[in-house]
């Protein structure tokens, strides 16, 4: 397709506000040796609508059953005609693997979202604290496009650790954000280097000693933290030991949580579960099963069959959203369905367990 022939002006387009979309590759830029950005636009006509920080589930289709792999927005909704992610590549990857070894300009891949709390919009503050490691600096790089396009004067300490400099991603852009917006303030922290980085900044692991002087007005701030797990915990716990005060501090993690066995549910799955087996139907797949107490929905489906998509398993990312279209079900979700959702008739498979019997549209 020529490039003329792609041209839209604004008004032209519709907002990208469905729950399934499927986009386009256009771009695929190598950030390090194991991080890449990929860019997409809508296959049709469409802007994103979508706030800074938000995530989206994309399905790769790495075997004879697709996966679901979840990934913040590092792009801005500020500029709304293309979405991107910034993915690092673990040594045991397979979704993201992929992406690496198959996704080029052209291919298409079909989304779910975009979801999500880890945002300022939903946790406004007078000025802003980001804390990130690794690749947990994408949904700080997506406020921070969205404040530099259109609030340059906001008050941002914007920190990003890494264990080596060649390992801070975005370095160059920040840099020059530092420099254009007068009230961004920018750290960087490594736990290594060698002579030819040619580094001059702090060294090692943030602490108690190196906040402060990277941020010394830090208790006055609203803090986002995103990255491993363990140093997500450090960041509390110094917080915490510092007299933060906790309702300022919001973090986004995507550990994906292997499902526990039956027994185990049914030891948790506490009042108001029933303690006798219940009926699931499957209305689409036709499909009429016996779920053992506290058993999930998603676990009743993959053992019989059932294919419900499915990314984070923790209530988070919203991807194995179904409608449940009778009966009554207890739902533990950690921010992964919006109320008016529910009201609809919505539960997510993964934290879903049925008092009694019900029938749900998978």
């Amino acid at each position: 397709m020529e490039m003329g022939s792609s041209f839209r002006h604004f008004d032209e387009l519709h907002p990208w506000i469905d729950r399934q979309h499927l986009l386009e590759c256009i771009s695929a830029v190598v950030e390090t040796a194991d991080v890449m950005t990929f860019t997409f636009r809508s296959d049709k006509p469409a802007w994103f609508r979508y706030l800074p920080g938000q995530f989206v589930t994309l399905e790769l289709p790495v075997g004879e059953e697709p996966v679901m792999r979840t990934y913040t927005l590092s792009s801005s909704p500020s500029r709304p005609l293309s979405v991107a992610v910034t993915v690092k590549a673990q040594p045991d990857s397979t979704g993201t693997r992929w992406m690496f070894d198959n996704l080029k300009p052209g291919t298409r891949l079909k989304a779910l979202g975009p979801l999500g709390d880890f945002s300022f919009v939903r946790h406004p503050g007078d000025k802003y604290l980001f804390i990130s490691a690794g690749s947990g600096v994408t949904p700080m790089m997506s406020m921070t496009r969205w404040m530099a396009d259109c609030a340059p004067d906001t008050d941002i300490t914007f920190i990003s650790c890494a264990r080596r400099p060649e390992d801070l991603l975005f370095r160059s852009e920040l840099e020059v954000l530092a420099r254009q917006m007068r009230r961004f303030n920018l750290g960087f922290l490594v736990e290594g280097h060698e002579a030819r980085h040619g580094w001059h900044g702090l060294r090692g692991r943030i602490d108690a000693t190196k906040l402060p002087l990277l941020a010394p007005d830090f208790l006055e701030r609203t803090v986002f933290c995103c990255g491993p797990e363990p140093f997500m915990r450090g960041v509390r716990e110094m917080l915490k030991g510092a007299g933060f005060d906790m309702a300022r501090y919001h973090e986004e993690s995507f550990q994906p949580a292997a499902a526990p066995a039956a027994e185990e549910l049914a030891v948790r799955a506490g009042a108001g579960v029933s303690a006798e087996a219940a009926r699931v139907t499957f209305t689409m797949s036709g499909k009429d099963v016996t779920v053992v107490p506290g058993q999930t929905i998603l676990q009743a489906a993959r053992a019989n069959g059932v294919r419900i998509g499915a990314a984070c398993e923790g209530g988070i990312c919203g991807t194995c959203r179904v409608m449940k279209v009778a009966g009554d079900v207890e739902m533990n979700h950690n921010g992964g369905i919006l109320d008016d959702e529910i009201e609809e008739g919505y539960i997510l498979a993964c934290c879903s367990r049925p008092i009694g019997d019900v029938q749900i549209e998978a």
